[in-house]
């Protein structure tokens, strides 16, 4: 008997294998019901666009040091725009190089935007521990700069040229050789 179970079995299988296909349900006379029809696109003004750093970006805003930051009062120099936060560790290693920079080239400046909850005394403290030559903004990153498009990274530096003309960004870190070499080639 043993020798017939596999058998048994294989020919049950085999059996099953050839089993016809079930008949499809009869037709009903109701129609076939329809497919939804897709809604027509929201019109451009309802859809928000992605923001898009300006051309000739503006900013005004106050900065940590009290004193007020305005964009358009460095014309005539390079202006290096960098959003930055304190939790962020690329953000923190170039912060020493860019203050150089702003302290060694009188043609360029820099600007800090910390794009991040934070208040001005805990960021007084952090940069108490963390100086810098350049002037520090605190960026709401719920309303960010409305020049400026929103940050999808950080750190992400703006290089804005001496007329006010955005002439390049740069998203992840950046070395002085970087924007100084972006500088020479716009030359």
């Amino acid at each position: 008997m043993t020798c017939k179970t596999p058998l048994l079995l294989a020919a049950l299988l085999a059996l099953a294998a050839c089993k016809p296909a079930q008949e499809p349900p009869p037709a009903s006379s109701q129609p076939p019901a329809q497919a939804p029809t897709p809604s027509a696109p929201a019109p451009v003004e309802d859809t928000p666009a992605e923001r898009v750093t300006a051309e000739f970006p503006t900013l005004k805003m106050k900065a940590v040091d009290g004193s007020d930051y305005d964009l358009a009062a460095h014309r005539g120099k390079w202006v290096v725009v960098n959003f930055w936060a304190t939790w962020c560790a690329p953000c923190r290693k170039e912060m020493p190089e860019l203050s150089a920079l702003h302290a060694m080239r009188s043609n360029i400046e820099v600007v800090g935007l910390a794009y991040e909850d934070i208040e001005t005394p805990e960021m007084q403290a952090f940069l108490t521990k963390h100086p810098v030559t350049y002037p520090i903004v605190v960026v709401d990153p719920f309303d960010p700069p409305a020049d400026f498009a929103t940050p999808r990274g950080l750190p992400l530096t703006h290089l804005i040229d001496p007329q006010g003309k955005l002439a390049h960004s740069f998203l992840g870190p950046v070395t002085a050789a970087d924007i100084e070499k972006q500088i020479a080639a716009a030359k």
